[in-house]
């Protein structure tokens, strides 16, 4: 099973690719989709739809997980995350994929085994569960916990 995990932002969402065959897992691609934030939001949002529809087209998956968005203390910048979200969403959904959502806490629990665990951490874990792999940087390392975080919690 081929699964793509995202974490959506408007300026950058982090997106990789793993492949997992019963417990295994292995890494296939992993990046970043990033937006300029001089264009208008419309024009970025339009970005991230067609970069992400080439992603799947390329990469064809069976399956996508996103990560839940969480309220942060600007509510421009939430608001925008969720546009971002609901872009990535409906890209997924369109492509016929069953879409897993999951709060980052669960996400850091599932990689590390606490939901409390810093970005290192969580990072640190990816490249011991997908040897081998170079991070294309914070984003792109959350999107693979995401699709890590999705090969665990989906029925074999």
């Amino acid at each position: 099973m081929i699964i793509l995990g995202l974490d959506p932002g408007l300026g950058t969402t982090g997106w990789g690719v793993i492949s997992a065959e019963g417990n295994r897992l292995s890494h296939i691609a992993n990046g970043q989709i990033k937006t300029d934030p001089k264009m208008q939001l419309a024009s970025r949002l339009l970005k991230l739809d067609l970069e992400l529809t080439d992603l799947l087209l390329e990469y064809k998956p069976d399956a996508a997980a996103v990560e839940e968005v969480f309220v942060n203390s600007n509510p421009q910048s939430t608001l925008k995350l969720g546009q971002a979200r609901g872009v990535v969403l409906l890209g997924a959904s369109r492509s016929g994929l069953e879409v897993g959502e999951y709060a980052a806490r669960a996400v850091k629990k599932s990689v590390v085994g606490v939901g409390k665990a810093d970005k290192d951490q969580v990072q640190a874990m990816i490249k011991i569960l997908l040897p081998g792999v170079k991070l294309a940087g914070a984003d792109a390392a959350d999107a693979l916990a995401v699709a890590i975080t999705h090969a665990h919690h989906r029925k074999h």
